[in-house]
Formats: C-alpha cells, structure tokens, sequence
C-alpha cells in the first residue's frame, strides 16, 4: 500500500508543478478562463492549442467542453470565456 502511495505522489507531484507555471495572459475573462477551465484540465491547454484556434475554434471548443464533457460552466460566463480565448489566443 505504501508503495502504491509513494508512486502515485511520484507522478502527481510534477504535474501540479508544472500547473502553477502555467500563466494565462492578461485579459478581462482571464479569472473566469482559470476558474472554470482548471477544474478539469491543465492550463496548458490553452497554450498548446492557441496556434490551432480561431474565435470559431475557441467557440466549438467551449461548447464541446460543456455539452459532450459536462463541464459546469454557467450560461452567462460563456461568451466572456470565448472572448478571452479567442482575444488572447486565437490565432
């Protein structure tokens, strides 16, 4: 069992490492971008796909996180995320 422990804090640790280097461009939406994309995926997700998505891609995205992945995202914090994404990362 200590083991297990030991092996599972041995990969979990880096990667929470690594997410407080993950530092979002400044921008209104940015706080909202944080709070509810963290709650399932790191925020180098953003980073990665910025050169892939237009506001159109940012857009699709958004919505596939919400209605094919369940993300708890509240109807009125939508457009301001997109807005962010597509603002800050799009391409």
């Amino acid at each position: 069992m200590r083991t297990l422990l030991a092996l599972s804090l041995l990969f979990t640790l880096p990667a929470m490492a690594a997410e407080a280097d993950v530092h979002l461009k400044e921008g209104s939406g940015k706080q909202l971008v944080e709070a509810n994309c963290s709650m399932c995926h790191s925020l180098d997700y953003i980073q990665m796909n910025s050169p892939f998505l237009d506001r159109k891609g940012w857009e699709a995205s958004v919505n596939k996180m919400i209605k094919v992945m369940g993300a708890p995202v509240a109807e009125g914090d939508v457009q301001n995320i997109v807005d962010y994404l597509a603002g800050q990362y799009g391409k």
